[in-house]
Parts: structure tokens; sequence; C-alpha cells
């Protein structure tokens, strides 16, 4: 049998290698099979001879047990192959981060799944998933620094928990780098990460959509077709491409450089690689995927024509600190709201603003049950019949059934008529507005215990008519969900509010992202969408996506617009989840391609292994 050094000469000096035992027509067995005839080393080592097997349990020259010594030298060898993949990964995940506010460079949201799909492309299904692992974890601890407030350990669990998800996108990546058309399994893949990250653990947690951070890019037209699902396919999709590109000129690359020519008609050297325009297909046809995408949300029309309008006033009137403790004194943060609200009262008098026809306070503006404390009921109720129209309140309000509980409510309070019509929100956040395993958890994390009840959910849409005007309410962090804006636009909403409360994450950079789900859901929707928070950032944002006012935080302000009501639904609105679930399948299904293709591939080559063992055993 010829040494490895022997089949490098003959292949360096342009020849055929030489032929190995068992294989006359100079074909290269298996690779497990060429591993064992070079010594079991699979390192292409010289040796000629057969090789020595040394049992584990024999001490090495050193006297230390061989396997360990294997074990080291392979570990060794993983941490220098490893580290700057997992370098150029977490790197990848920071500048994802910063494609969200308060930074908004979008750009970056595309170069990192396009950094992602080089380095998970022709990976192991484990190094496919550490790569993930080290992409989601720094960016997922960069995008939700604002949990600081609550503390790191809360910042660095849920950027681990929410990296597990972005751990399976690695893996997935990975094992479909290999199919044919891999770019477009990608993008459909990170369309079923963010399917699974926001349905799961505890309801979910959908924050870091990449079709957040794509809300003023050329993709946000697109929402108004399949919503943020297609938003996130489309930016993924233009990664995928151009990390297609980008392998298509590096081959491209490789091949001129290994091969030159002389033409015939001249005595100028020409580069192989250029011979034939077909060489330059996967090149071109990955960067017009990438152009034609991105150019695909220009020919979206947004629909924004008004039916009708409504004069409205958003009123902030600020709380007082910031941080956890932002609630301060009882009633402080409701007298805050109807001061500024009978400011307002007194402006439209003198007539230095126009009459509103309703206003909209923001979630909490209550800090008291108006039902139970007649103080609280009674400063509303003055709020209410000095303006003269409507107000949306927000308050926690106490079960009234069940003991322990509130709920998180708007409540429409008629300047004639007090209290009406009123919306609970769907979704409390976990841990935040209840704990799971309470009786468990408790014991063990103290800080859980500062949340003394937990909310309890509400089960209908949130659509209350509010003087002239029908408006879908959504509270806090209900607007990253898809479900519930859209099922509230379908069940007649002609305007969509957002009552939030973002006070304990106050100058984090948290109220900014949040702020940008507004600006995606009225382009989804069709629908102007309202903002209210008692400390900022409060908004008015038109159907199209552009924010026509806003406030600063911590600062007592009033908006005061006339806003444009909507029958019309969008196409998104129509084909509700659909396009989600399918993108998601298609993903989840290229795996599964992947899969049976990796096993076909391993049983034939068993096959052919053990076919040349048995040739060699008959020449034997």
């Amino acid at each position: 049998m010829p040494s490895g050094s022997d089949t490098t000469a003959a292949s360096a000096a342009g020849g055929r290698p030489a032929e190995r035992p068992g294989t006359p027509d100079g074909t290269q067995p298996p690779r497990s099979l060429q591993k064992e005839e070079e010594g079991g080393t699979g390192t292409g080592a010289a040796d000629a001879g057969p090789a020595t097997v040394q049992h584990p349990s024999e001490p090495a020259e050193d006297g230390a047990p061989a396997s360990r010594q294997g074990r080291l030298r392979r570990l060794n060898g993983l941490i220098r192959r490893e580290t700057p993949r997992t370098a150029a990964a977490a790197a990848a995940g920071v500048a994802l981060a910063l494609a969200f506010p308060p930074y908004g460079l979008w750009p970056l949201s595309i170069l990192a799944v396009t950094a992602l799909s080089l380095l998970t492309r022709g990976r192991t299904v484990r190094q496919g998933a550490w790569t993930g692992f080290a992409f989601g974890w720094p960016f997922f601890t960069v995008l939700l620094k604002w949990l600081h407030v609550v503390g790191w350990d809360a910042v660095l669990g849920l950027a681990f928990l929410e990296s597990l998800f972005v751990l399976l996108l690695g893996a997935a990546l990975a094992v479909t780098s290999r199919l044919p058309l891999w770019p477009l399994w990608g993008a459909c893949l990170w369309v079923a990460e963010e399917w699974a990250r926001d349905r799961t653990p505890f309801g979910g947690f959908p924050w870091g959509r990449i079709a957040f951070a794509n809300t003023g890019s050329p993709y946000t037209p697109l929402a108004a077709l399949g919503g943020a699902p297609l938003v996130t396919f489309a930016a993924a999709l233009t990664g995928t491409a151009l990390a297609g590109a980008a392998l298509a000129l590096w081959g491209l690359r490789r091949k001129v450089q290994s091969e030159r020519v002389t033409d015939p008609d001249s005595s100028t050297p020409v580069p192989a690689g250029v011979r034939s325009y077909a060489d330059l297909v996967p090149l071109l046809g990955s960067l017009t995927l990438a152009v034609a995408v991105t150019g695909a949300g220009y020919a979206v029309p947004v629909p924004t024509a008004a039916d009708d309008t409504a004069d409205i006033a958003v009123v902030q009137g600020d709380v007082q600190q910031p941080g956890m403790e932002f609630l301060g004194r009882p009633m402080k943060i409701l007298n805050n709201h109807v001061d500024a609200t009978l400011d307002l009262a007194r402006k439209v008098k003198a007539g230095k603003v126009k009459q509103p026809e309703l206003v909209i306070w923001p979630e909490n503006s209550s800090d008291l049950d108006p039902y139970r404390w007649p103080e609280a009921g009674d400063r509303i109720d003055q709020a209410a019949k000095a303006i003269g129209v409507p107000i949306l309140v927000g308050a926690l309000v106490d079960h009234p059934s069940r003991e322990g509980y509130v709920k998180n409510q708007g409540i429409v309070w008629d300047p004639k008529k007090g209290p009406g019509a009123s919306y609970t929100k769907q979704h409390p956040v976990p841990f935040g507005e209840y704990v799971p395993f309470r009786d468990e958890l408790s014991k063990v994390i103290t800080r859980l215990q500062r949340i003394p009840r937990d909310f309890w959910p509400g089960d209908r849409t949130g659509v209350l008519q509010t003087g002239p005007a029908r408006l879908g309410d959504v509270i806090c962090f209900e607007v990253a969900y898809d479900e519930i804006p859209r099922d509230t636009v379908n069940a007649g909403a002609r305007a969509l509010v957002v009552q939030t409360n973002n006070a304990t994450y106050g100058r984090t950079g948290q109220p900014e992202q949040q702020l940008v789900m507004s600006k995606l859901r009225a382009v989804e929707h069709g629908r102007a969408v309202v903002t209210a928070a008692p400390s900022g950032i409060s908004a008015v944002v038109a159907p199209d996506g552009t924010i026509q006012q806003r406030t600063q935080e911590f600062e007592r302000d009033v908006l005061t617009a006339t806003l444009p009501l909507r029958d019309d639904t969008t196409l998104a609105d129509r084909v509700g989840a659909a396009p989600e679930w399918l993108l998601a399948m298609v993903g989840v299904l290229s795996c599964a391609a992947a899969w049976f293709a990796g096993r076909s591939r391993s049983v034939r080559q068993a096959q052919q292994t053990r076919h040349v063992r048995q040739k060699q055993e008959g020449q034997q």
C-alpha cells in the first residue's frame, strides 16, 4: 500500500492517485475505509506499515492513558478550529441586535442572516447548533439589556432561554445547507424559529423578530400581504441569497486562481474560470434574487384612504419616577392624568385647542381600582365631565369573583354615564403580570414576591365604541403578538390603540422597540395606531406606518390629532396566519428532506464500504 505522502505527491504532480488494494480501477474507497488503511488516524500519515492499535487502558510513554491524550488533542483541535467561527457568530448576533431600536440599523439584520448562513454552511448538526447558540445568546443579551432594571440575571437568563431557539435554527441551517435551493429553505427556517418562539414557553416571547427590525425598510409594505412573517421571510431570503452570492463569488475566485490557460488567439493568459458564462449563473442568480426580493415591497400598495375621521387627544401624564418603583404614592399617576386633562379642557374652552371627540389615557393611568376606590372614580369622572367626551382609561381592576386576581383593563368612561364597556388584556406577561408555578418558584426566587397578585386573562377582543370611533384596544406587549391585533381588526376595529406602560424601562431603549411594532401593525392592517404611555413614548402612527406625532419620555404632554378611520381590511387580515404556517412548515419539511437524504447517503456509503472489504477479503 502506498503511503499518504506518495499519494499526495502523485496528486500534486497532476497524475492520478496511486491505486489502493481492492480498487483495481483506481477509484477511491469510502472515507471511512481510507482512514482505516491510513492507520486509523484519518490524517493521511505516511506510515506504510500496518497501524498499531493501542488499547485505551495501556499507558502511553509519558504515563498518561492514551484515551485521555486523544481526548485532549481532539479538544484542543476543536477549540482552535471553532474559536474564530464562534467569535464571528457572536459578532453577527450583536450586529443583529444593532438592527433594532434604539440603534435602528436595519441593513445589519440582512447581513447578520448572511453571516449565520455562511457560518453554518456545510457544518454538522452539532457544529451548526453551537454556532446558532453563539449567535443567539449575544443577540438577545444586547437586545434585552433593558431588563437590567429587574436584574442582569434576568437579562442573561431570558437571553439564554431564547437563544435555545436559535440553537435549533443553527442546526437546521447546517442540515439544509446541503440541499438544492438552500437559501430558500434557510429563509423559511427563520420564520419557523420565530413561529416557535412566539408560542412557547408560557405563551411565547416575540421580541427580536426580524420583521420588527424592518419597520422602515423596503420590506415593510409586504406586511400588508402576509403580516410580520412575510417581512421576516423576505428579509431573511435576501440575507441567504447574499450568502449564496458570496459562496458563488468565492468559488469563482478559487477557480480562476487554480487554473490559467492561454487563449489560442492571444499570448495573454486568460483565467479559466471566466471562459463560460455558465460559471457566472450562480452568482448572478443569487444577486438577482436578493435585488428582486428587496424591490418587491415597492410594488405593494399600502392603503391609507380614510372612510371617516375622529379628533382625538392622547394624554401622557408622566410618573413620579422611572424604574420598578414608578407607581410612587397612591393616586399620583391618576392625578397626573386628571390634571393634564383638565388643562386640556381649559385650552379647549379658551379656543387654543380644537375640541376632541375622545380622549385616550394609557395603561395603568388609574393606579387604583376605580370601582372599589370612590376617590379614584370621582377623579376620572371629574376629568371626563370637564372635557365633555368619553375617556379610554387604563386601570387595574380586582377580579369580581376570584380572590387574589386582578384584570388589566381599558375602560370607556362616559362624561354622563360613567364607566361602560371595557377590554381585559388577553395575554398577561409571565413573570411580569403573573408567576407560573408561583408556590414553588417564589420560595427560590424571592424577587417574584414583588408580584403579589396574578393578572386574569381576558377572552374577548378589545373592540370598543369610544365616542364616534370604533377602536381596537391592545394593551402593552400584546402588540407583539400577531393574532391579537389581527383578530381585533377583523372584529371591526377602525383604528388601533395600544395602551402601554413602559415606565419601568424608561430610557433603556425598550419603549422605542415597542413603538416600531406599532408602525408595523399600522401597515399590516391598514389602520392608524395610537400608542398611549404614562411616561412615553406616546405616538400617533398613520396607516402607512409613518409617525405623525410622538412625545418624549418622562414629560407631561398631550397630543391632538385627526385620526383616520378605515373599514377595508388588508390581504394580511384576510389570510390570517396561513403564510406563517406555510413558510414554517416548508422549513420543517426541508429539514426532514435533508435528514432522509443524509440517511440514504449513509446507507449507500456503508454498502460501498462492505463491498470494498469483501473484495479485499476475497483477494487475500
